[in-house]
């Protein structure tokens, strides 16, 4: 009989609940993509980037002029002095240099610090390599990090701590003092910080985000995870990087040139050129926040209750005085007779916590959103 190395791992939610929207004609407002388009220029300079002939294996690491200006992007916003030959290597999406990471430093009985809910990809790559997940519950409707309480989760096997910020699905963002804090409670030891930062530039309410890169003493010992995915509306590209000190990045890489070698060659050629511009990424929070503005207005006269999203492009809705159904239950009723798909956030929880919160996708056009309110007011 065949073993499975993840026996309680079934279809992600994000699976599931754009299959049903599929099934029952939905508007999906489930999975986290954009339903409009990306920039044409963009589209255009990956056409060029194959026209020049850029068709075959990029540099295992990344090609270098768009590794130069990841570094330049990273060291301008946040003070940090990555090196683009040793600190900086393009990944085939986000979740590739999670797993990476993961694979590359992870043993049986390590432990890793997750603060839940959490991306769904974390967990189960930390048991594929037999690490044990140290689970840190946050609760709604604030999400706010218990540093007392983080502190004493931290043990001599503890190898690895992973946060993300802006938090998906929460919608919340760890602020400068959190860092700080984090900051202290790691300082002597050996703990590889990784730190999910794929909505850097989805962030509102004209609050900076707190990258690790801009923490001494985070930054060395820190894989910053990043995603083109998010920033550029291409989540079908399936493009990312990450960066890390030297030290840590060549562990890295020893693992990435087996997992994937390298990752799409006219794309890479498209991005470094479309980087140059920095009004490309630093145009979204006013792009993002626009969208939220006007879903949270449309749902002014509903019955629902939120807290303005900080960041991502997710808003999480209290249902709470709408019925007591679990989320799960309420998500698929909303699917299958209201014709409308979310994430029930439960599914990311320590024991499936209920806290009565859904999760909406607001990356989507107005009109879209107008139906999405439409039918939420109506429940």
């Amino acid at each position: 009989m065949m073993h499975s190395k993840l026996p309680n791992i079934s279809t992600t939610i994000f699976t599931v609940m754009s299959k049903m929207a599929n099934e029952h004609q939905a508007l999906n407002l489930s999975q986290g993509f954009p339903n409009f388009d990306a920039s044409q220029e963009l589209i255009d300079l990956v056409t060029k980037g194959m026209q020049k002939g850029h068709n075959q294996y990029a540099p295992m690491a990344g090609t270098i002029p768009l590794r130069e200006v990841i570094a330049e992007k990273s060291n301008r916003l946040y003070g940090s002095t990555y090196h683009p030959e040793s600190e900086v290597t393009i990944t085939s999406g986000a979740t590739q240099a999670i797993f990476t990471i993961i694979a590359a430093f992870i043993n049986p009985g390590d432990e890793v610090i997750i603060v839940k809910p959490a991306y769904d990809s974390y967990e189960p790559a930390v048991e594929l390599f037999g690490g044990t997940v140290v689970p840190i519950q946050l609760s709604a409707p604030d999400f706010k990090v218990n540093w007392t309480e983080f502190a004493q989760k931290i043990t001599t096997k503890t190898k690895m701590v992973i946060i993300n910020t802006p938090h998906n699905p929460s919608g919340t963002v760890l602020s400068k003092d959190d860092m700080l804090q984090l900051e202290a409670l790691l300082k002597d030891t050996n703990i590889i910080l990784l730190s999910d930062e794929v909505y850097e530039h989805i962030i509102f309410d004209g609050q900076p985000h707190e990258s690790a890169a801009k923490f001494p003493g985070l930054v060395e010992r820190s894989f910053i995870t990043a995603s083109f995915g998010k920033t550029f509306h291409t989540t079908g590209w399936k493009m990312g990087y990450c960066l890390a000190p030297a030290q840590l990045m060549e562990e890295f890489r020893k693992v990435h040139q087996f997992n994937v070698f390298c990752s799409s060659h006219p794309m890479q050629y498209a991005l470094a050129e479309y980087l140059k511009t920095p009004e490309h990424y630093l145009s979204l929070p006013q792009f993002y926040q626009e969208k939220r503005d006007v879903f949270l207005s449309l749902l002014q006269d509903s019955r629902f209750k939120f807290i303005p999203a900080a960041g991502t492009y997710f808003q999480l809705l209290d249902y709470s005085e709408i019925t007591d159904e679990n989320d799960v239950t309420f998500a698929e009723r909303l699917t299958k007779e209201h014709k409308i798909a979310s994430i029930p956030v439960s599914v990311f929880n320590l024991n499936q916590q209920d806290d009565k919160v859904l999760r909406f996708c607001f990356a989507k056009n107005e009109d879209t959103l107008k139906k999405a309110a439409e039918i939420l007011c109506n429940i």
